[in-house]
């Protein structure tokens, strides 16, 4: 960036002071370009984009894929057996299964059946989600190498599993702005109940990245967006004023002291300002006809739920945000599994799949990407002691589904699988999905070469897929 430009606003801010134009507009646009949405972004995609955005469905603990997508028949023929020292081979497992005298085998509490023309095996506890299953492509042998739900969550949404680097939308809200400029690129909503894991506000962070690109959290209540409202006596137009005399100081800060994150600083007032009337009338349902609610289910006209927040995030795609994340806890069923299930796939199942059924006739879903899916799966043997009506899994991270929906995914499609005991995949070699080769194909359809999404940092290029991932063409019609 030249300094031709900042010379020219420190030399002319007592005529931009005294103009009836924003300041804080002019003075923004003028450092970065006109027309910018964020800093910096890259300035176009590396191929032709399938996809215009991202929503992910994150089930925060890890769901059982024994209780949802992978039929294992075997594991309920052999129940009570210990695990064979033959498919486990050493493998290390949790402290908290790791000292059990035997690991029984536990079949699915769930009952299976095929759905769709695609014959998706799916259980019973996901009706919803099995009515959709032509426009789902399932991956049964996703793979991690965190087998703790910190490291893993963390690894699945920044792709390391170290604390600090960007999350997922931070780097689309990096590498693509936005498309609505009074929005975030990147918004994020939590379930408001009892988390058996914490979430993090670093899993929506934007790590060493430019400040602006990390993930705002959208709250259930009057005030979406917390510190967003003026105070009753502060009208708009006074801070308007204030924020034409915070970019004439920032111009001359930055022209003095070249720190992009001055530049952060104002661009994330500016949306702030943007946002006062954007937000509200987003999250504003009163327009939604009754059809839509019955759609999402009853659930979704209260505050805070995860019914409310996919359709809440169909409004956001609607109006451009880059990347939604929906974050749902409860999945963490070391006891009591049979009981926890019903809770979570009642809670989730016919909100998913209604976001998707209405993304689609809505002509949204061909440039809309939906992930669905967890940290890690759980154990096919009981973790504590098994009884004829309950039991636990711990974590696995050898093998766990997910699924995908919508640009570019191949519906009806079941990828890969695990052996008859669902406790690693059946060949590894050819069908393991790692968290590096999902985001790589993430960005694939939104028109990124994930070798090229780079920002340097403390001397070295940083991606997120780090040195890693195979963009997964096998899962892209």
């Amino acid at each position: 960036m030249s300094a031709e430009p900042l010379s020219w606003l420190a030399s002319r801010r007592a005529f931009l002071g005294a103009s009836a134009v924003g300041l804080g507009s002019m003075a923004f646009r003028a450092l970065l370009g006109e027309g910018a949405g964020s800093v910096p972004t890259m300035d176009a995609t590396h191929h032709r984009p399938r996809a215009k955005r991202v929503i992910y469905l994150c089930q925060s603990g890890g769901p059982s894929q024994i209780e949802t997508f992978d039929w294992k028949p075997e594991l309920s023929k052999r129940r009570g057996e210990p695990l064979p020292e033959s498919v486990r081979r050493g493998q290390r497992l949790t402290g908290m299964s790791g000292n059990q005298a035997i690991l029984p085998l536990v079949g699915s509490m769930a009952k299976f059946a095929r759905h769709g023309k695609c014959g998706a095996w799916v259980s019973d506890l996901l009706p919803r989600t099995a009515s959709i299953v032509d426009d789902l492509c399932i991956v049964k042998t996703m793979a991690t190498d965190a087998i703790n739900h910190d490291p893993a969550i963390t690894f699945l949404c920044t792709g390391a599993e170290q604390a600090g680097r960007p999350s997922m939308g931070a780097w689309l809200a990096y590498g693509l702005g936005s498309s609505n400029e009074n929005l975030p690129s990147f918004l994020v909503m939590c379930t408001a109940k009892p988390a058996d894991q914490p979430l993090y506000a670093r899993l929506w962070g934007s790590g060493f990245l430019p400040s602006e690109h990390q993930g705002v959290q959208l709250m259930p209540g009057q005030d979406p967006v917390l510190y967003l409202t003026n105070p009753a006596d502060v009208s708009r137009e006074s801070r308007r004023r204030q924020l034409d005399a915070l970019g004439a100081l920032s111009a001359d800060q930055f022209a003095r002291e070249g720190d992009p994150e001055i530049l952060s600083r104002l661009a994330q007032a500016e949306m702030a300002f943007r946002m006062q009337m954007s937000v509200p009338e987003a999250a504003d349902l009163s327009a939604e006809p009754q059809e839509v609610f019955d759609l999402y289910g009853a659930d979704s006209r209260k505050p805070g739920t995860y019914a409310r927040h996919c359709l809440l995030a169909r409004r956001l795609a609607e109006r451009g945000v880059r990347f939604i994340q929906i974050l749902h806890p409860g999945w963490d069923h070391h006891g009591d599994l049979p009981s926890g299930m019903v809770t979570q796939c009642r809670e989730t199942d016919q909100a998913s799949a209604a976001l998707v059924i209405d993304l689609k006739r809505r002509g949204l879903l061909e440039d809309t990407l939906v992930l669905w899916g967890g940290e890690f799966g759980r154990t096919s043997y009981s973790q504590g002691p098994l009884t004829a009506a309950n039991f636990g899994r711990d974590h696995h991270p050898r093998c766990f589904a997910l699924w995908m929906a919508g640009a570019g995914v191949k519906g009806g499609l079941q990828w890969g699988e695990t052996d008859e005991l669902c406790y690693n995949i059946a060949n590894p070699e050819r069908d393991a999905v790692t968290v590096h080769d999902l985001h790589a194909t993430m960005l694939h359809l939104l028109g990124i070469d994930h070798t090229k999404l780079t920002y340097r940092y403390q001397g070295r290029d940083f991606r997120l897929t780090d040195v890693f991932g195979t963009v997964r063409r096998e899962l892209l019609a």
